[in-house]
């Protein structure tokens, strides 16, 4: 008796009577580990695991075949011996008996193709997992139990799952795992998942690492949008990375404008008025090649942003080979919750934008930018961290927190000793040292912010 993996809903029936697979092909690699060691771990390395076989005595023959193999150093992998294992744990007449692992050997047209047959064994997993997600989707979508934006969200979980492979991941948890790898990055002087900014003092303080939220405060117009871009920009264009920036603020050719000055060095004035003179072009031309090839730096101003939208975006780059590094979100405060409520307190919706973009940090494993504006209160004085607009929360969120002022005397007025300047506060850092002030150069005409040391 056979006994199949997958177990398809009644809609997928009236489609096709039996999911995607082939037999021959589950049967030729199998036949091919059996007859030569050599090929275990390349057919291994092509499949996500035994639940890419279709029949449950395939997944056994499988599963036996490749915990053999990492058991010993000399591994012994034939007919017989894989018959001895499955006789000892009393699987061997639910596969079929031992006649049928000598049917598997006899069933392998040519052992130098086994990959190839992996590959056909894998690709139709896909499929059968392609399938049960549109199914899972369309029983969401006939009973109405979640939202719409909530269905389509699951859907492409689903999706990129099926992508992506279903294998378990090979997660580290013990400090007898963790400690080589940890010995290598301290070897290495740096941690190679951490992403460094444009700004050399700024690097000095912090460093953008794997699952944390950094939060970045200003007051209307004081820079955060800069910031945002050009830390974005750093990561795709200069260390070839692929970064997402996600505007509520701006549209897409106002980004480009911005995108196109910094990178230029042409005032900004001057494109978004379309008033672009000759030597504008010579430098607009000469930084055309390191812009027209930046395909996995991603603008997305579509509008009313909300959580589900962004996660589908990173999936969508990640399902192009191009997940994202980086995404920097302009700004929190115009952020569109999933559910919008009539009389719901926007403070509590704000909460949940910042904790939901943790989260999004956590589950890629990328640090996320979240830009924040300050509240009234703010205006004419150092900024702290209570100045965030209608939410607390940001605060107890963010692994890091840089809040942007331009430098005032004690009266509130510009300080025209510093013009031309702005000091990034390092107000919370849980991973090194917090209250430090970073002075810049603002070249808002140029859409850029600079180190002090390089103008």
């Amino acid at each position: 008796m056979t006994e199949p993996a997958w177990e398809p809903g009644p809609d997928i029936d009236s489609l096709q009577d039996t999911p995607p697979h082939n037999n021959e092909a589950e049967m030729a690699v199998l036949g091919a580990m059996l007859l030569e060691r050599r090929i275990i771990e390349p057919v291994a390395a092509a499949l996500a695991g035994a639940a890419d076989f279709w029949t449950f005595r395939h997944q056994t023959i499988y599963r036996v075949i490749t915990d053999l193999y990492s058991a010993s150093r000399d591994p012994k992998i034939d007919p017989i011996t894989v018959a001895a294992e499955l006789l000892a744990s009393g699987e061997l007449a639910k596969v079929g008996g031992a006649a049928y692992l000598h049917q598997l050997v006899s069933a392998v047209p040519s052992t130098a193709n086994a990959t190839y047959y992996a590959e056909i064994v894998r690709e139709h997993a896909q499929l059968r997992a392609v399938l049960e997600a549109t199914r899972r989707a369309t029983q969401r979508a006939l009973t109405a139990a979640s939202s719409a934006a909530e269905i389509l969200d699951a859907a492409m979980a689903d999706l990129q799952a099926a992508a992506a492979g279903t294998a378990p991941a090979d997660v580290k948890l013990s400090v007898g795992e963790r400690w080589f790898d940890f010995m290598v990055e301290l070897e290495a002087g740096a941690d190679p998942r951490a992403l460094d900014t444009p700004w050399m003092d700024l690097n000095d303080v912090i460093e953008l690492k794997p699952g944390q939220l950094v939060t970045v405060g200003a007051a209307t117009g004081g820079g955060k949008s800069l910031f945002g871009m050009n830390l974005a920009a750093h990561v795709a264009l200069t260390r070839g990375k692929p970064a997402l920036v996600a505007s509520m603020e701006m549209g897409g050719s106002e980004l480009m404008a911005r995108l196109t000055a910094a990178e230029a060095g042409v005032v900004l004035d001057n494109l978004i008025r379309r008033r672009v003179s000759d030597d504008d072009w010579v430098k607009i031309f000469k930084a055309g090649p390191r812009l027209q090839n930046a395909e996995n730096f991603i603008l997305d101003d579509s509008p009313n942003l909300t959580l589900g939208k962004i996660r589908a975006r990173m999936r969508w780059m990640a399902s192009r080979g191009a997940a994202p590094a980086i995404v920097v979100a302009d700004y929190l405060q115009l952020m569109t919750p999933e559910k919008p409520k009539a009389n719901a307190n926007r403070a509590n919706e704000v909460a949940e934008l910042s904790r939901g973009l943790k989260l999004l940090a956590m589950e890629f494993e990328i640090p996320v930018v979240a830009l924040a504006q300050f509240n009234r209160g703010a205006a004419g004085r150092q900024p702290v961290v209570t100045d965030f607009k209608d939410s607390s929360a940001i605060e107890q969120d963010s692994n890091v927190i840089l809040l942007m002022h331009k430098p005032t005397n004690d009266d509130g007025t510009p300080d025209d000793e510093r013009a031309g300047e702005i000091d990034v506060i390092v107000a919370k850092n849980r991973n090194g040292a917090s209250g430090r002030i970073v002075p810049l150069i603002f070249q808002g005409h140029y859409a850029r912010l600079r180190s002090m040391g390089r103008v």
